[in-house]
């Protein structure tokens, strides 16, 4: 397995999705929906896709002697090591904007705990759309993706309504820095498992979808 995971790494990441890691210093713009930052993660997902279905790489895979299993996890695993990334590059950038920039975020959600963990979400939302739609047909990734960022724009657009809506959201989650500590990492720590059990049933789901195609 840690060879077909290096294999991604080497043969498989597309060249834009680490480019799209370093727009994590969007985070730095003031009065910017920043849950577009994560967004941009999903993009070079579907681009890394997008480029096997050219050359073929699936069905170079099924030629060695690893199950289709493998197949999927180890495209899912490149797909959570870049959105892990994500996440953690984007904190330093998230630390600087509260340090330079006073102001609260008048477009949305604060570049705080808080943010991050509905970030999870919006990753684990994207692969539990995009990977078991994906594994039906690889050939056609497409749609896959348009249903995925349809998903992922809708629950931006419910999350950056609530800061304005919900009391909760605007008087708690939605404030500078580390004000209220306490409920923003529950929503950190919520979002991260929320993710991880979202990701883990794409990844079964996909494997079965996988599974039932003749390639």
């Amino acid at each position: 397995m840690l060879d077909l995971i290096k294999k991604e790494l080497k043969l498989s990441l597309h060249p834009t999705a680490p480019i799209f890691l370093l727009l994590s210093a969007m985070l730095l713009i003031p009065n910017y929906p920043y849950y577009v930052v994560f967004f941009y993660t999903t993009l070079g997902i579907f681009f890394i896709c997008q480029n096997g279905r050219e050359v073929n790489d699936i069905n170079f895979m099924l030629l060695l002697p690893i199950s289709r299993n493998d197949i999927v996890k180890a495209r899912m695993t490149l797909a959570a090591l870049l959105e892990c990334a994500q996440i953690l590059i984007a904190v330093p950038f998230a630390m600087l904007r509260n340090k330079i920039l006073s102001a609260p975020n008048a477009a949305g959600m604060d570049a705080n705990m808080a943010l991050f963990g509905l970030a999870f979400i919006i990753l684990g939302i994207f692969n539990i759309v995009f990977f078991p739609k994906y594994y039906k047909n690889p050939a056609k990734v497409g749609m896959p993706f348009i249903l995925g960022s349809t998903a992922v724009f809708v629950f931006i657009l419910l999350a950056e309504a609530s800061c304005f809506i919900l009391p909760f959201v605007k008087d708690i989650l939605d404030t500078p820095g580390m004000a209220n500590p306490l409920p923003k990492l529950a929503a950190l720590l919520s979002g991260a498992l929320i993710c991880f059990l979202l990701t883990i049933t794409a990844y079964k789901i996909s494997v079965k979808n996988f599974k039932k195609i003749d390639l």
